[in-house]
């Protein structure tokens, strides 16, 4: 049987990126239109696969998906890496980070993504605990910390699940509320 669909990129093979909620996740800044997003990526070796996905909402605004990929072994039969989401007039609005072959990012000394499930809810509970902060869980039931904005979710790696997350902003343009749903760009790998 090939396992090689379920491949993990370790932590030190991952580019590491930081992660301020609505603002920054690694060089990517919420707001920055899809060009500005495309160069930014192509300088830390990430190639890009742009998809119109039609009008968002009821506004007509263009929706866009950007797929970055890095080139990978030939053996490995999925690219994985980060999908960010646009909409005209907002632009960078969501980045869903792969479990398997995206950045590590940490938030707050917390690492998010590629790690087993039970051990980051643990991280990000003790995290809210010393913090007296809340914890929340997403519509699929997964925790996060209150204030983080994000969702996790989990996808397979060979006989176990690791991490995945998506980071969103929400905010107003041009007087419109546009509040992101994350469930609207959650698309598996």
């Amino acid at each position: 049987m090939n396992t090689d669909y379920w491949t993990m990129l370790g932590d030190s093979e991952r580019d590491q990126w930081m992660y301020v909620p609505r603002q920054t996740i690694g060089p990517l800044r919420f707001g920055m239109d899809r060009e500005e997003a495309v160069t930014v990526m192509a300088a830390y070796g990430f190639a890009a696969e742009q998809s119109n996905m039609g009008s968002w909402h009821s506004t007509g605004r263009a929706q866009w998906r950007v797929e970055f990929l890095k080139p990978r072994p030939v053996t490995w039969s999925r690219p994985g890496g980060v999908r960010c989401y646009f909409i005209e007039g907002a632009g960078l609005t969501c980045v869903l980070v792969d479990g398997l072959f995206g950045p590590q990012v940490t938030h707050e000394g917390i690492r998010l993504i590629g790690r087993v499930p039970s051990e980051l809810y643990q991280d990000m509970e003790t995290y809210a605990l010393e913090h007296d902060l809340g914890l929340q869980t997403s519509p699929g039931g997964d925790l996060f910390v209150k204030g983080f904005e994000i969702e996790l979710g989990a996808q397979r790696a060979g006989d176990t699940a690791v991490t995945w997350a998506l980071f969103f902003n929400t905010g107003t343009i041009a007087g419109t509320s546009w509040d992101i749903a994350p469930a609207e760009v959650w698309h598996h790998w």
